[in-house]
């Protein structure tokens, strides 16, 4: 006796594959969609730790003593070293800005006006601190910095952080150099 009813077994197989291949196929668009995201936000934040590392990190340091010259009552000229501190970036020198300050009042300078300097380095002759470069700097005090007084000489590049140095005016701030601390 043969029924007249179709047989359908086969095409549950089929049906399952189908369904089968969907998932596989929304699974990997969706895993690729994951993935890209993923790597963006990691490269958007490595740039971002670089930056933020970049403009934290100071890119100056001093080399070798602080030199206090006095008139014979106060301080008048500081006189110090500065170079490249280990990885840091080039300093353009004509961005430079030194701020002078003491309790009672403050001082900003540019490189070119408040300076008096000269070089060592290949670099520096065309206004770049560059590794392997140190330049002399001869600022100029336009506060009143008397003997035994707190000063401090900060000198901020373009990028990066500042330097600053927190220093004591000599004791007895007879007329000439005096090493400072």
């Amino acid at each position: 006796m043969n029924s007249m009813k179709p047989n359908d077994e086969g095409f549950t197989g089929l049906e399952a594959a189908i369904v089968l291949i969907a998932f596989v196929v929304v699974a990997a668009v969706f895993s690729y969609v994951v993935l890209g995201a993923g790597f963006f936000t990691t490269q958007k934040s490595q740039e971002t730790v670089h930056s933020a590392v970049a403009q934290a990190s100071s890119t100056m340091e001093l080399s070798g003593p602080v030199i206090a010259h006095c008139d014979g009552s106060a301080v008048d000229t500081v006189r110090f070293y500065l170079q490249l501190a280990s990885g840091g970036t080039q300093v353009d020198l004509s961005k430079i800005v030194f701020t002078t300050s003491t309790k009672a009042a403050q001082e900003t300078n540019v490189w070119t006006a408040a300076t008096n300097t000269y070089t060592q380095g290949p670099n520096v002759a065309s206004g770049i601190l560059a590794k392997g470069d140190m330049v002399f700097v001869e600022l100029p005090v336009g506060v009143a910095v008397n003997a035994n007084n707190a000063f401090t000489i900060d000198i901020q590049p373009d990028k990066g952080a500042a330097l600053t140095m927190s220093r004591t005016a000599p004791p007895a701030c007879t007329a000439g150099d005096h090493e400072v601390y």
